[in-house]
């Protein structure tokens, strides 16, 4: 089965070399040498000030709000996946959605201003399959109405925006280093933020507000990266261009093969995207339930992401009803894209979408590899 995702591993002897270092030192966490070696590359990489490792993406979010120390409601998207509004509802903070661009999938500036209630504190905006947010416009919302913008990057590694990092807007924003992800470290995350007394709390929320042996500053929790997922971290560093550069030429594919037949995501004004994803909204949903089914015939396995729109998820209600989310979480299927594609096997995906959605569906024939190149 070939499926929406497969887990980079990178090189084995150099995890194996990183491995023999932490047994030698017999120190696996609480912030040891690899945790601090990866934090820094990163920082470096992406061009941020600040980035504390953490041991997954949704605690990420979960410390950026009380970092902010957020409280009443945040206006969020209802397209994103389950976490970004599970860990507001966890901290007591309650979701207000607002709809979505129906070009770009990201959260609508004129959506935002008109959910805004009097208890409302944060903006939570998702980079949707890394395409950028109206970060911009966003900003200028914020900025008026005196909230705090949390951007949930969990795809967005290495894209940019406006000639830097897509993470240097906001007060805070987090990302996911989960094994799915095309940049990880097994599991895991990160807060990356460019205000150096958010990041003084972020680091005390991490580690149970511990200051040193003889003091606690404050409530905390464990969020800390442990040694051997920065060594994959540090495994996998070391090949993303490498990494972003196969995505790049499978989108590539994708787009120009299929462009014709299925709605594609408007990339983001002045941005460089990172293929974290491969997203086509079909028809309607019972065109993409045919086109998933004749994939899954064919040996391969797509994903429905994000489903269902998260306005309509029965904790968080009541909500109004975010028409553009729904309508296209019901149209939204991910092909399958990650290092080491087959030609052959992304020619099968592309011939049965194409198949599928075209008038009399025409049997999907073997392609002519050596014109496909």
């Amino acid at each position: 089965m070939i499926n929406v995702t497969k887990t980079y591993l990178g090189d084995i002897d150099k995890f194996k070399t990183y491995v023999e270092g932490i047994y030698a030192r017999g120190w696996l966490t609480n912030h040891g040498p690899l945790v601090c070696q990866l934090e820094e590359r990163l920082k470096e990489y992406l061009g941020v000030r600040h980035v504390i490792l953490t041991n997954n993406g949704t605690l990420a979010l979960q410390v950026a709000y009380r970092a902010l120390g957020l409280n009443g409601s945040a206006v969020t998207t209802p397209f994103s996946f389950v976490a970004t509004s599970s860990s507001l509802q966890w901290e007591g903070i309650r979701p207000i959605f607002a709809d979505i661009d129906a070009q770009t999938w990201n959260i609508s500036p004129e959506h935002i201003e008109s959910r805004i209630v009097s208890d409302t504190t944060a903006i939570v905006g998702t980079h949707v399959f890394g395409n950028p947010c109206a970060v911009e416009r966003i900003e200028e919302i914020a900025r008026r109405r005196n909230l705090k913008v949390v951007y949930d990057g969990a795809h967005a590694f290495a894209v940019r925006h406006a000639g830097q990092s897509v993470l240097n807007w906001g007060d805070i924003s987090t990302l996911s280093f989960h094994a799915t992800k095309l940049f990880h470290t097994i599991e895991g995350g990160a807060i990356i933020t460019n205000d150096d007394e958010l990041a003084r709390k972020v680091h005390l929320l991490c580690n149970f507000g511990i200051v040193d042996v003889d003091k606690i500053d404050g409530i905390g929790i464990n969020a800390k990266l442990n040694e051997f997922s920065a060594a994959m971290g540090l495994c996998i560093l070391d090949d993303i261009e490498n990494i972003l550069q196969q995505r790049a030429e499978i989108a590539h594919r994708y787009t120009t093969r299929l462009g014709d037949y299925v709605d594609l995501q408007k990339p983001q004004d002045d941005s460089q995207l990172n293929h974290s994803y491969y997203p086509i909204a079909l028809r309607d949903e019972q065109q993409l339930l045919r086109v998933r089914s004749a994939l899954n015939t064919n040996g391969i396995n797509p994903r429905r992401y994000f489903y269902p729109s998260l306005d309509t998820l029965e904790y968080l209600q009541p909500q109004a009803a975010q028409t553009a989310s729904r309508s296209l979480s019901e149209r939204v299927l991910c092909l399958p894209i990650y290092p080491g594609l087959q030609l052959e096997d992304q020619e099968r995906v592309i011939a049965t979408v194409i198949a599928e959605c075209s008038l009399g569906r025409a049997p999907y024939q073997a392609p002519d590899l050596a014109s496909a190149i």
